[in-house]
């Protein structure tokens, strides 16, 4: 069901890693040291993606390298989204790409790419055909934020809510359909794209868009699928049930799973970006993911042939 795994999202951005609590990223490139080698033994062909860099910064991955967390990931993921967040301008995306390449030998996927419907929904359709010309061709994997706006009663995971003016509402608005699932011109603009130019979707807890998306997707012709499985919500009632089914509608796409959000009662602080008390206790949950939704191919085979024989 997963072709890759992603070790947490965008580690440099204050709104998922506390940098108060780990200024220097050790916490985090021990427990990135800890995530991949057991990803590695649960399944050594599953490819480690280190969390998408937000901003994109060749700094980051110099300090990483240097803790030996590099040594455990096979792709560096960035997000970007120029016409909404970043310092630069859209036609900069090759440059950007070329920076992070001057500091490693791995792939470079763009897990993350996007620009917000909130000033006008005609500039987004603009945006989704400048951005796959830009970097189609340029990454092996790029995926698009997001099929779907975030809904206006929910939460964006960012720092300081609506102190941010208009920064923060734009966070709602990344979709190529509206809240209420209608289509927006960029989601004509995406289908030509579609088949090389992936999706990022967040599915929620419970999410009632899931099968509807499972559809669309089908019927625009896309391969390739960023989503998340939570560590937090693990310790949900029903978890399992969830994670379950999502995996069970996602399987017919390249998946990528990101896995991130502490506990609140496992984090050194009481908030989904602090460093976990128990570093072990997030590889512990990567491997169980993995063992569970992309078993190496020998355990496939073997649990295979036990159900054709039970089925008998």
């Amino acid at each position: 069901m997963i072709e890759a795994v992603k070790i947490w999202n965008e580690p440099n951005n204050k709104s998922h890693w506390d940098p108060i609590i780990d200024p220097e990223w050790d916490l985090f490139a021990a427990m990135t040291r800890l995530a991949g080698t057991a990803i590695k033994e649960a399944n050594p062909d599953i490819t480690r993606v280190l969390g998408g860099m937000s901003p994109i910064d060749p700094h980051f991955v110099r300090r990483l390298a240097d803790k030996g967390a590099m040594e455990h990931v096979d792709v560096v993921a960035v997000h970007g989204f120029p016409l909404d967040w970043n310092l630069w301008m859209i036609d900069e995306w090759p440059a950007k790409i070329d920076e992070i390449r001057r500091v490693t030998d791995k792939p470079i996927w763009v897990t993350e790419c996007g620009v917000s419907s909130f000033g006008s929904e005609e500039v987004q359709a603009w945006g989704v055909k400048k951005t796959a010309e830009l970097l189609i061709g340029r990454a092996p994997r790029i995926h698009w934020y997001s099929l779907y706006d975030l809904p206006r009663a929910w939460e964006a995971t960012t720092r300081h809510k609506e102190a941010e003016g208009s920064s923060y509402y734009r966070h709602f608005s990344m979709g190529l359909l509206r809240e209420d699932g209608s289509p927006k011109p960029a989601l004509e603009a995406y289908r030509p794209y579609a088949a090389d130019m992936g999706l990022c979707q967040w599915f929620h807890f419970q999410d009632h868009r899931l099968d509807d998306a499972v559809r669309l997707m089908d019927e625009l012709g896309v391969r390739h699928l960023r989503t998340g499985l939570s560590w937090a919500d693990s310790f949900r009632d029903g978890a399992l049930d969830w994670f379950d089914r999502q995996m069970e509608a996602l399987d017919r796409f390249d998946t990528t799973v990101t896995f991130c959000f502490t506990p609140e009662h496992r984090g050194i602080e009481p908030h989904h970006t602090s460093a976990p008390q128990v570093a072990e206790e997030f590889a512990e949950f990567c491997a169980e993911m993995v063992a569970r939704y992309a078993p190496r191919r020998a355990d496939a085979r073997i649990a295979e042939r036990r159900s054709l024989r039970y089925d008998r």
